[in-house]
């Protein structure tokens, strides 16, 4: 019996045009794909449609739980806010019209304003409610400050607002240092998503970047007690494979997709 639900983030096939993207997903076995604004703009840019995105996805059977991503909206406040903010309601239009659930929103790269943050992802949840999307916040392992579970769950809980929710990713773990085990501290409604990918021993995982990640059991982060840890919350929805791996961009689309479930697999059922 599985314990976790099979998703692709398109990142791992990045290189693929998003219609195929969806296809892939659905030929490889998963449930669900998360899209990326770049490539649906992609889409928009050679003529396409977001009707067509939303259809291609109910043909398949496949599911946009995310899309990915809402930046520059942390901080500063001020004019550069507002901006920000006018890019992130294009993008949650986008994350509206393809069915997803969350949008995801991530740190600043620098040294992190915690408060002017924690009330700007209160604001954005906000405005996340007139579209139906909820922006997730993620942090992320290799910026200067919010890197962590600890520092995300601590945003969450000082934005005070009800739909608060944390992408988790053990590689941000491995690269942030941070303790998996802070996965206990979450409820499994606050939890978004759990991106899935594994690192390997060199570099030091604290000059590893994205592309960097590898296959799940390629590396070597305990991904069994990552799961576990996930799982011990009540968290039971999607695991996606995130890669950012030219090499596997060069191959064929589905042969890699084809192969990540496989390498999820030992971890999931």
């Amino acid at each position: 019996m599985s314990r976790f639900r099979y998703c692709l983030n398109a990142s791992t096939i990045r290189t693929t045009p998003v219609l195929r993207q969806i296809e892939v997903t659905r030929q490889a076995g998963y449930e669900a794909i998360e899209l990326w604004h770049d490539h649906i703009d992609e889409h928009l840019r050679s003529g396409g449609t977001l009707t067509e995105i939303r259809k291609a996805l109910d043909d398949n059977g496949v599911v946009a739980p995310t899309t990915i991503y809402l930046a520059g909206w942390f901080q500063p406040a001020g004019e550069e806010h507002v901006k920000a903010l006018d890019e992130i309601r294009r993008r949650l239009e986008q994350s509206a019209a393809v069915g997803a659930t969350f949008a995801i929103a991530g740190p600043p790269p620098g040294k992190a304003d915690r408060a002017l943050g924690a009330s700007h992802y209160a604001e954005l949840l906000e405005l996340g409610k007139s579209f139906g999307v909820k922006p997730a916040f993620e942090y992320l392992g290799f910026v200067d400050d919010i890197n962590t579970i600890d520092d995300a769950i601590e945003i969450i809980q000082r934005s005070g607002h009800p739909d608060a929710t944390v992408v988790v990713d053990p590689f941000h773990c491995w690269r942030g240092g941070g303790p998996v085990s802070s996965l206990s501290k979450l409820k499994s409604s606050q939890i978004a998503i759990s991106h899935f990918n594994d690192s390997p021993a060199e570099p030091a995982a604290s000059l590893q970047e994205d592309s960097d990640r590898v296959m799940p059991g390629d590396g070597v982060v305990d991904l069994t007690f990552y799961c576990d840890q996930l799982a011990s919350t009540g968290y039971n929805g999607y695991l996606s494979l995130e890669l950012f791996r030219e090499d596997l961009w060069a191959k064929d689309a589905l042969e890699v997709a084809k192969l990540g479930i496989e390498k999820m697999r030992p971890f999931v059922e």
